[in-house]
């Protein structure tokens, strides 16, 4: 071996050391500053979200004095605009009475609250750690749930159920292996709580769990441990909050580029725990594909590769042990990412298709041969027809597109018709002569299938939409309206019939249950690959007047997943299993998959120390 090549590997070797005594360093300073006081101090961003609803406190669609919707706050672009066609909107599609409420209750007062299930010895050794909890509870309800449509509507109706016994959270890895060894011990059951995004019900705690219930929340260990700019892989705490995690590369010119819809608020260890899957992943891949190595804490101990490498064949890989295992057999700690110098440029654009069947065909070819831009979505003419009632007064969020292209030029002279229309958006990254190479080989391939370039504005507004819909099924709920998305991916040749079929599907279910007016059933194709696509949906009915409206929506819900699942397609594609699916797992991967899935599960952790009871 050459000298220099030596020295070069023993730099490496060094440079490897110091980054981990940098991360234990970390650890040890946390441990060393923490008091008793420390100990009960209320750590995390709940102070700023909304307890018994979607995302900040502060942002939120309203209706006014004047009967005018309009949203609130400044995070985002549609802050105190008004959008005179919204209500409009929502009355026709939605079939509600804006005029018609259902208040949600206010906080509980915390002697309402199911009362903390101690043992004692346990939280005894806790408080000897020097790991920051709390017993508060308005902290424990705010722990005690995600995001799905049931939890939330049971939030805002006072039906509270078990809730965490206390919260938890650690500052670095050692942390977290103190607490899981202290959960052996004792017997306590640990549910891992990252960005509290999730829409499986995963976060529910087993009505049925007799012994203390900890909410380990991941949130306070957030730091970017060291960069390798070389490698280009960086390595992260898992509870990092992916908009903090990309601006904090971005600062240093890099990104990882994983983009989900929750990005302002789920985790890097969430993404992992889900097998998630971003926006962008065209161009940076889903999180199996930019994952390089992970530790996670077992209640048999830590788990990770011996080295960092970009390929092993060494066996089953651990890792898809643990993408996936939704906090079922331990909690992941930190994650090793692959990065990227941040993009030259950024190009949106749009492109407006005689009809959604016709979309789906172009964006398929586009996947064909292999040129979709970072990110490209088509909706269907129901969501186009929302995005119109998004125009705002005196502006437009989601610019009219008849307005734009000129309604007589679609309508006559290329015979679209605004009640078929569907809408794709488009996101170009990369150095500029990539992106305009790509530009014009997307909007060649739309002009063969009748596409019409709808603009860059247009092609922006659309993509930000994403972060704000999800605000307004708070608005539904204010006014009788149950409202929930689901996901699945599923070959080509069957998107269009799947999308067809489950649009019908729900209102049939609806007629057959006597809801009294149709839902609103709406989908768009998010993401593509070779072999299939991920299609997006979105439903929900007015439940004024019913005496059990979330057992209908429960009916409604499982009908529909059982004509995705017929209509060939997955079970989810990026949402995760949770508790909410859990019962359709069996028929996905088999009787001998359910087994593989226990042994490893009675390997790890025999005791059920993670029972969250997820999955299985």
């Amino acid at each position: 071996m050459s000298s220099n090549r030596r020295l070069k590997l023993i730099a490496g070797h060094l440079d490897q050391l110091s980054r981990t005594a940098v991360a234990k360093q970390n650890c040890a300073d946390t441990s060393a500053e923490s008091t008793p006081e420390a100990q009960h101090k209320n750590p995390g961003r709940h102070d700023i979200l909304k307890w018994n609803g979607w995302g900040y406190s502060d942002s939120k669609f309203v209706i006014q004095k004047d009967g005018q919707a309009a949203f609130t706050g400044s995070r985002y672009i549609l802050g105190g605009h008004t959008f005179p066609k919204l209500v409009d909107w929502f009355t026709k599609s939605c079939h509600s009475d804006v005029s018609i409420t259902s208040s949600a209750q206010p906080l509980p007062d915390p002697s309402t609250l199911p009362s903390s299930q101690i043992n004692q010895p346990f939280l005894d050794h806790v408080k000897t750690t020097g790991v920051q909890f709390s017993l508060d509870p308005h902290m424990r309800l705010f722990h005690g749930h995600g995001h799905t449509c049931h939890e939330i509507f049971e939030l805002r109706h006072g039906m509270l159920h078990r809730i965490p016994d206390i919260v938890i959270w650690p500052s670095c890895h050692k942390d977290v292996e103190k607490i899981v060894q202290l959960a052996v011990e004792h017997n306590v059951c640990i549910i891992p709580f990252g960005g509290g995004t999730s829409v499986s019900s995963a976060l529910e705690c087993p009505v049925s769990e007799r012994r203390m219930i900890v909410s380990l929340d991941m949130t306070e260990m957030k730091k970017i441990l060291w960069v390798d700019g070389e490698n280009l892989v960086a390595h992260i705490e898992a509870g990092i909050i992916g908009q903090e995690l990309e601006r904090q590369l971005n600062a240093r010119g890099l990104c990882v580029g994983h983009e989900p819809d929750s990005l302002e608020f789920s985790s890097l260890g969430g993404w992992v725990a889900t097998r998630a899957s971003g926006m962008k992943k065209n161009i940076y891949g889903n999180i199996e594909d930019i994952l390089v190595r992970v530790r996670m804490v077992t209640a048999r101990g830590t788990v990770e590769k011996s080295c960092q490498v970009p390929r092993m064949s060494t066996g089953p890989d651990i890792h898809h042990f643990i993408m996936g295992s939704e906090g079922t057999l331990g909690v992941i700690t930190e994650v090793s990412l692959r990065i990227r110098p941040l993009p030259e440029c950024k190009v949106y654009g749009s492109i407006v298709f005689p009809t959604f069947d016709i979309g789906v065909a172009c964006v398929r070819e586009i996947a064909k041969q292999r040129c979709a831009p970072a990110s490209i979505r088509l909706m269907d003419n129901e969501q186009f027809v929302f995005g119109q009632a998004l125009k705002s007064e005196g502006g437009s969020y989601f610019k009219s597109f008849i307005d734009g292209l000129k309604a007589v030029y679609l309508t006559k002279f290329k015979g679209f018709d605004p009640h078929q229309l569907a809408v794709a958006t488009l996101l170009f990254e990369g150095d500029k002569q990539t992106v305009a190479s790509q530009q014009r080989k997307i909007y060649e391939i739309a002009s063969q299938f009748r596409g019409i370039p709808g603009g860059e504005e247009n092609g922006q507004r659309g993509y930000m939409l994403t972060f704000v819909i999800a605000y307004l099924r708070d608005l539904g709920f204010n006014h009788h309206f149950l409202a929930e998305s689901f996901e699945t991916s599923v070959p080509w040749d069957r998107v269009t019939d799947l999308c067809r079929n489950v649009k019908e599907g729900l209102k049939r279910k609806c007629a057959d249950l006597g809801i009294k007016h149709p839902p609103l059933a709406t989908c768009r194709v998010t993401q593509t690959y070779d072999a299939g696509a991920c299609v997006y949906f979105y439903f929900g009915f007015n439940y004024h007047g019913l005496p059990n409206p979330l057992e209908m929506y429960d009916a409604v819900e499982s009908a529909a997943r059982d004509e995705v699942l017929a209509n060939g397609g997955s079970l989810s594609h990026h949402h995760g299993v949770g508790k909410l699916r859990k019962k359709w797992l069996r028929q996905t991967v088999s009787d001998v998959g359910i087994e593989m899935l226990r042994g490893i599960k009675q390997a790890v952790d025999p005791q059920n120390i993670f029972g969250n009871g997820n999955l299985i």
